[in-house]
Parts: C-alpha cells; structure tokens; sequence
C-alpha cells in the first residue's frame, strides 16, 4: 500500500464520502487513489472556495469535513479558508500536497512553508515524513478537529511519500493519546456550585449565547435553562438560532451592529451568564466598563477563550451540553416576571429611526419577506458586508440554519458554503444572500453549483459599492469614498446565462413579493439581484 492509498483508506475508516478540492501534480497520487475509490471528489474552482464548502458541510454535519489542494499557490490559496474556520470553531481537515522531501527548503517549484505560514490559524499542522505515520496522522487530525474547541487540522504531504510503499500492514488507530492534548474535560463542581449561588443573587441575569452553543449542539439545553428560569437570552452574530427568533425570551442580537434593545438588556443586567463566546470588539465594544459594574460568568469548552477579551468573575469550563444538564437540575430560583417584561418594554419602545430608499427595494424587508416565504427547515447562508448585516437583523429562523463567517468577516463565503451545506443536506431549501462585492469574489463557483446540478438560490443585494467600507467612510471620513465604488459591472443577466440560471431582477419593494415567489418556486439554481439604495446604511 502506498501513502497515497493509506490517505484514502484513513479518510473511508473517518467515514468520509465527499472532499472538496482542486488538484495539482503535488497532490496527483492522492487524486490517483480517489480515482480508485468510492469517495466523491467535488471540484471547486478555487481552493479558497474547498475551505469553505468544507466549512458548510462540517457545520451542517456537526462532524469534519476535508478539502484538498496541491502545493504552492494551491496551497496559500487555502490559507484564507483555514484561518476563517479557525476563527469560527469549524472542523475542517485540510490535506495539501507538497514537493518531494528531498526538495524541501530549496525554494523549487511551487514549494510552500505551509506548516508555518498557517501557524497562527490551524490548532495544529503535521508534515508526514515517513508514510507509516499516515494512519496515526490522519486518526490525531480528525480527532483534534473534532474535540474541545473544533478548528481546523492541516496535513502537509509530501509527494515522495504519497508515492512511497508503507513498510507496515495498514491499520488505523482505534484510539488516541496525545501528548499535551486532553480535551475531556469534567465540570467542575465547585465552580458550578459558585454559579449557582450568583444566579441565585443576581435580580436580572442574562443568558449571552455565541456560536459554541450551537457547535457543541447545546441549543436544546440552553433554550429548557432560559424557559425553566425564565432567564432572558441574548446572542452573538454566530449565536442565533439558539432560542427561535419570536421566542419571548429572545431579546436578539447584541453588539455594534446588534439591536439596541439587546445592548440596553446588557446594561441593565446585573449578572451576565457568557456561553461560548469570546465577545469581540463587535459584541462588546468597552468591555472594560462592563466589567466594573456586572458579575460575569463565562462558560466555554477552550480554557483560553474565557476571560480572553471579558473578565469574568467566575469562569467555567466544559461542554456546553454537560454544564446545561446539570444546570437545569439544579435549585436556581425562577427570575423574576419583572425582569422580562422590563426588557420587553424597552424592544417595543425603541424606534427604529434609519430610513431606506423609497425608489429602491428596501433590504430589510427583503430578508423579513425572504425567510417569512422560505421552507420551516431551510438555510440561510449570508456573506460579508451590509447584507451580513441586513440579514442578522431580519432574518426569523425557524427550524432552519443561519450560516455566516463572523469571527474573519471572509467576503465570497456564502455561495461556497452553501455549496458545503447543500452536498450535506440535498433535501433542505439552501438560499444564499451576498452583496455585489462578495459575489465578485465566488461567483466563478456557479459552475460547481451546475456541474453538480445543485438547487441552489442566489441572491445579489446590488448597491454597486463596497456598502459597509463606503458607509464607514461616509461616517468616520466625512464622506471622503475612495476605492468602494463597483461600477455597473458585470452585467448579471449575462453571468446568469452563461451558467444557464434562470434570472430575476428585482428594483422595487412593491416587486419583491411577486420575484420571491417565482424565485423560490423556480426549479433548480437561479439568480436574483436586488437593487437597494448606495446611500441605505445598516445604522
């Protein structure tokens, strides 16, 4: 058995039946043994674009997901793709091939450090120098893309070994002990004793869900603890989907571009319980005030996440789903009505003061109308920029997903994770949202989305700028744009047709409910660009 056969056999025992990738010589045997074997290879047409459909399917799944490149350029084109999963917590195991090991730090052709050059952004790389490592190699990968804090697993694989003959029989590890890697972690009890005690102190807790809630499967456990206690929740960017949208104990989104009834909910609170968030400088923007004035408990799987930005008063570390259910079971007084009605109070009474484009279609009654029209169990997968934004306010999940990049803000994410979200889950309504800067950045894959004849809708909020940099500068710079004006191009109706897409335009509100209809309706992937005002702003 080669190493190149041994790859493949590691990825079948992994349970593994798709990678995405794009080949190259360095990475030739490899493709060799696909050829061989049942795992489907989905071509993509740029390897940032392998990363992140690897992303879409592993967040779907809840499992890793693989992409593949070659060496070189292949390789560096990864790097974008790797350091987003990594800021998102998405397990990806990502196989680059290299040049011969004898070649190695001789700057030949196409030859990449990428064990260093992706240092700062994988939680770890290998470079396999001996083909009877692979089994090993491959088993500690998916196992610490996987465990504590999921992430992103490189391995670098020279081409020499790919070729070479395993002087071993072949068997893959049944388990793994890693050195300095041990991520099973038992609650604390007598932390969770000191948890209990300030939730019983504390007049108006709040429940702060991020995105680890949802990666460590925890939503359902989190929602019992908010309805048993009636403890109101607020969420990050990555958190939402935790409670559903209209659930009387959501009070949305916190942060910059959050809703201004989930900033005050912050204010108010006297205890903040932080769940699988680091709470970034978008969430939390002065951290340091809040801390001197609220008890703050944070809960995260990663010991080096809490207190990474807040300081708590208590942390707490472990699985979210293993400190929910002893939570719930514990003797936490029932919050106060009070409290609750509070909040709602202050949601109903905040007045939402921008003002949108009358001659334009107006973005958030886009979103609202798009998920109002969308299937109960669909995914929503938005980009980077003011319709990230647009959408993180508007959309109401139901049952479904809502699938972003919010720790890197990766531009040209959503048309290659939805591509990832659909191969997992061919059944569900998958719709991506992208502004015209973003979808410039991935619209190549198109031609994945129809070689594969994948149902997939694409949806082109078109202001003809780089909306979130041009409101910044209008904002911070007195309106002084420079290098954020698109132009009228491309002309979409042609992109539409050459990808043979059945196309739809939409220039008005009053148009959107009829376009959506026959947008959503329509059979296979289409195309739909929404024009909005250059001048809408998300604030």
């Amino acid at each position: 058995m080669t190493g190149a056969q041994a790859m493949i056999e590691c990825l079948k025992n992994e349970g593994i039946t798709k990678v995405f990738g794009y080949p190259g010589v360095a990475i030739a045997p490899f493709y060799e043994g696909l050829y061989n074997s049942d795992i489907e290879h989905i071509l993509v047409r740029q390897e940032q674009n392998a990363g992140h459909a690897a992303s879409g399917y592993a967040r779907m799944s809840g499992k890793p997901a693989v992409c593949v490149v070659t060496s070189g350029p292949g390789a560096t084109n990864l790097i974008t793709a790797l350091a987003t999963a990594y800021a998102d917590s998405i397990p990806i195991v990502a196989i680059s091939g290299q040049v011969s090991s004898d070649l190695l730090g001789r700057d030949v052709f196409q030859e990449a450090d990428m064990r260093g050059a992706t240092e700062s952004f994988v939680k770890h790389s290998y470079l396999v120098k001996d083909p009877d490592d692979i089994p090993r190699v491959f088993k500690e990968a998916f196992y610490i893309a996987s465990t504590g804090r999921k992430g992103p697993v490189l391995i670098d694989v020279p081409m020499d070994i790919q070729n070479r003959e395993l002087r071993k029989n072949y068997v893959y590890p049944e388990g793994v002990s890693i050195r300095g890697y041990k991520p099973e972690i038992r609650v604390n009890m007598n932390q969770m004793r000191r948890v209990v005690t300030a939730l019983n102190q504390a007049k108006k807790p709040l429940v702060c869900a991020g995105g680890g809630v949802i990666l460590g499967g925890g939503q359902q456990l989190v929602k019992e603890f908010c309805e048993k206690f009636n403890i109101p929740l607020v969420h990050t960017m990555m958190g939402m989907g935790v409670l559903p949208k209209k659930h009387p104990l959501n009070f949305g989104m916190l942060g910059n571009n959050g809703k201004p009834y989930a900033n005050k909910a912050v204010s108010r609170a006297d205890l903040l319980l932080i769940v699988g968030a680091r709470l970034a400088d978008r969430a939390i923007p002065k951290p340091e005030r809040l801390e001197k004035r609220v008890a703050v408990i944070h809960i995260d799987i990663d010991t080096a996440e809490i207190g990474k930005n807040m300081g708590p008063n208590i942390p707490l570390v472990g699985d979210v789903k293993d400190i929910f259910e002893i939570l719930t079971e514990q003797d936490i007084r029932v919050t106060d009505m009070s409290w609750a009605d509070e909040l709602e109070e202050i949601k109903h009474s905040t007045v939402d003061s921008r003002v949108f484009s009358d001659r334009f279609v107006n973005p958030n009654t886009l979103v609202q109308m798009l998920s109002d029209k969308m299937d109960d169990d669909a995914i929503y997968v938005a980009d980077v920029g003011q319709n990230q934004l647009w959408s993180a306010d508007n959309y109401v999940m139901k049952e479904g997903r809502f699938l972003t990049t919010g720790g890197m803000g990766t531009m040209g994410y959503s048309i290659p994770a939805a591509i990832g979200a659909k191969f997992y889950a061919p059944d569900r309504q998958t719709v991506a949202v992208c502004g015209d800067g973003a979808f410039q950045m991935c619209m190549n894959e198109l031609a994945t989305v129809r070689e594969n004849g994948l149902d997939i809708k694409v949806i082109i909020v078109k202001n003809n700028y780089l909306g979130l940099v041009r409101e910044y500068q209008k904002n911070a710079y007195d309106s002084h744009y420079e290098g954020v004006a698109l132009g009228e191009w491309p002309y979409y109706e042609r992109i539409a047709e050459a990808y043979d897409m059945p196309y739809f335009r939409c220039s008005s509100t009053e148009e959107l409910d009829e376009k959506l209809d026959r947008f959503l309706g329509c059979e296979g992937a289409c195309l739909m660009v929404c024009d909005v005002s250059g001048e809408d702003n998300v604030k």
